[in-house]
């Protein structure tokens, strides 16, 4: 329990856990079209990229923490650039497909084929642009918290 406890009163978990809070209520604000959208608080894709936010804040908690040149930033560091780079690369491309296939499908159900309700989640991913506005809003958040 004692760990658990730790791990709850962490101000790095904690800056991380801010940065993908502030992310996704951003999101609701960018996407805001007179309803409230539930999907956009735990959805992934978006302006800005609460993945980016989320290791780009831990990333740079570690090094207020415990110093830029420990193994510790580094790591995460590099982890940070490895998620990143995937929700740009493989994520966004899977999102893609999704949105190509939802139209095959929607062209086959219009020439009287088999209905289905079950769409494919098409905003998997992000541009370059939502990544990068999400890795400066962490460093942002972590700035605030730790200088």
């Amino acid at each position: 329990m004692k760990y658990f406890i730790d791990f709850l009163e962490n101000p790095v978990v904690w800056t991380a856990v801010l940065g993908w809070i502030v992310a996704q209520a951003l999101k609701i604000i960018f996407t805001w079209d007179k309803k409230f959208d539930f999907t956009r608080i735990v959805g992934s894709g978006g302006m800005p990229s609460s993945h980016a936010s989320f290791v780009m804040s831990l990333t740079m908690a570690i090094g207020f923490e415990i110093g830029f040149g420990s193994p510790e930033f580094a790591l995460a560091g590099v982890m940070s650039f490895v998620v990143m780079y995937d929700a740009t690369g493989v994520r966004r491309a899977a999102g893609q497909q999704a949105a190509i296939l939802n139209k095959l499908v929607d062209s086959i159900q219009k020439a009287d084929g088999p209905k289905t309700e079950k769409r494919l989640k098409e905003l998997l991913g992000h541009t370059h642009l939502e990544v990068l506005a999400g890795a400066i809003l962490g460093i942002i958040i972590a700035i605030i918290r730790h200088v």
